[in-house]
Parts: C-alpha cells; sequence; structure tokens
C-alpha cells in the first residue's frame, strides 16, 4: 500500500462554514460495515464522505468510503492514492457527489483528528468531521459532526479547534429499525445460526405451553372467554400445514443439516479471506 509522508502541514479555515450536516442512513451503515470489516491491528477506520452543499449552509452527505490510514501519537499516514482512485470511480457514477468532509469511529475527536482534517482541507474547502462511537462509550452509537476553527494569537497558529454542529439523521421506517438494533449493546455477541434456532424454538415451546395454559382455564371456566383471543388461536392452527410427525421431523432434520453446510461454508469463506488478506499485506511489504 503506497502511503503519503505524514500530514504536518497547518489547518486551512474560511469564514463561510457548514450550519449543519444531514446524513443518509447508508453512509451509517457503511461506516458500521467497515468497522467490522477492518484490519485486525487497526484500532479505528476512517474514510471520505461525498455529498453535495445545500444553499442554506447545510452538508448533505449522501455516501461514503473507507481510505487505508495508519497512525500514532503525532503522525498520520494516509493512502493518498486509494483516496484520489476511489474519488474518480465515484465521480464516474455520480458527478454531483462533491467530497464534503471525512469520517472516523470512536467517540469524538481524537488526537489524529487535527492532522487528517488537515488533509481534507486542503481536498475541499471546510470539510466536515462525523464521528461514530462502534465502541458504545456510553452505552449507545453516539454520532456527532463536527467542523473546524483556528485559534490564533495575532498573526501565530495555535491549534484547530472542532466545533460540534446540528446534525440530522435521514431514515425512512424500515432504516429506523435496523439503526435501532444497532445503536444500544444488547448481545455480546451475535448468534449463530443453530444457537439462533434453539433460542426461537424454546420461545416457540413457552407461547405454546401459554396456549395450552390459556384454553384450558377457559374450558374449565377460570377465565371469560375471549373471542378476539379464540378466533387468533383458530386462525393460527389453520395456517400451519398438515403434516404427519415423521414427515414433519424428516423436514426439520433437513433444514438442521442446511444450517450446518451454510455454517462450514461460511466458515471456510472466512478462513480464505484472512489468508488472502495476510498474503495481499505480505506482499506489499515485501
Amino acid at each position: 500500500m503506497a502511503t503519503s509522508p505524514a500530514l504536518l502541514f497547518p489547518s486551512t479555515s474560511s469564514s463561510s462554514s457548514p450550519s449543519s450536516a444531514r446524513v443518509e442512513a447508508v453512509v451509517l451503515f457503511n461506516i458500521c460495515d467497515s468497522y467490522v470489516r477492518r484490519p485486525d491491528q487497526a484500532d479505528r477506520v476512517i474514510g471520505t464522505l461525498l455529498g453535495s452543499l445545500l444553499p442554506d449552509g447545510t452538508v448533505h452527505v449522501r455516501n461514503s468510503y473507507v481510505v487505508p490510514h495508519s497512525e500514532s501519537a503525532d503522525q498520520v499516514a494516509i493512502d493518498i492514492e486509494y483516496h484520489h482512485n476511489m474519488y474518480a470511480s465515484h465521480q464516474k457514477v455520480n458527478p454531483k457527489e462533491v467530497i464534503v468532509g471525512w469520517f472516523s469511529t470512536g467517540f469524538g475527536v481524537s488526537g489524529g483528528s487535527t492532522l487528517i482534517h488537515d488533509f481534507y482541507s486542503r481536498e475541499v474547502q471546510n470539510p466536515i468531521h462525523l464521528t461514530v462511537d462502534t465502541g458504545f462509550t456510553r452505552g449507545e452509537a453516539s454520532i456527532k459532526a463536527y467542523i473546524s476553527s483556528n485559534l490564533s494569537l495575532g498573526d501565530r497558529h495555535l491549534a484547530a479547534q472542532f466545533q460540534e454542529i446540528p446534525l440530522d439523521l435521514r431514515m425512512i421506517e424500515a432504516e429506523k429499525a435496523g439503526f435501532e438494533i444497532l445503536k444500544y449493546t444488547m448481545v455480546e455477541k451475535l448468534p449463530n445460526d443453530l444457537e439462533g434456532m434453539e433460542s426461537s424454538m424454546e420461545k416457540l415451546y413457552i407461547l405454546i405451553d401459554e396456549i395450552y395454559k390459556y384454553v384450558d382455564d377457559v374450558v374449565e371456566g377460570r377465565v371469560a372467554p375471549d373471542n378476539r383471543i379464540g378466533r387468533f388461536i383458530s386462525e393460527s392452527v389453520a395456517s400451519m400445514p398438515k403434516l404427519s410427525p415423521a414427515a414433519f421431523d424428516k423436514l426439520f432434520n433437513d433444514k438442521i443439516q442446511d444450517n450446518l453446510a451454510l455454517v462450514y461454508l461460511s466458515s471456510i469463506t472466512r478462513t480464505q479471506i484472512s489468508i488472502a488478506e495476510k498474503l495481499n499485506t505480505a506482499a506489499q511489504v515485501l
């Protein structure tokens, strides 16, 4: 991977800065996906934000892509060639989407953010910085947008100050449901297919037991009958296919075998991808 020298040039600024940011859901999903697929040694991922500047000063972010980088306490190296190639490819598909800023995973602004922001300030005037807390530092995925301004003493530049700006997340109902799942840490790990099937079957057994108890209570006169619940139970039973126990066992076992085959194939695929990434990294080093 061809990387640039450390970006240590001064920050730039302008009097007209974005007043707010509007981010499409696909951008957040792309960022989360890139964080999951990051290299093992990477603590965070960064990338370019694409979109447009609206007449009212709002930056509308509609797309993004990851940019390989490495960073230490006081230096940052960005794969500038990769960044420019990706941007050129996006321009061929949608020339109206231009660079509007950059994103990073993590909580708030980190030490190397100023250096990376300096680079994007050369790519576009007044870029925004979008942060997505994929580490759930405060129990949820905090998402914030910033602009940078220079702090100066006379003619002497002292530092760059990041100021938070209003952020509007644009989502339809289906996207909101997916985002709510990603927003909070609900489980330590995602279950595989077999674990998910086992959990579903356990919940199904509990529901069936509750239905049996309700029907028995109605028949014995302990609970007043509810016609609405009775119709719902009748429709649910009628919707089930009429299968013999032997046919049901065969169908269920076939499904388990299919899931085992998928788990095996996905394991092989992950292994091949991991080997390919290590070989690619070794080839670039050599």
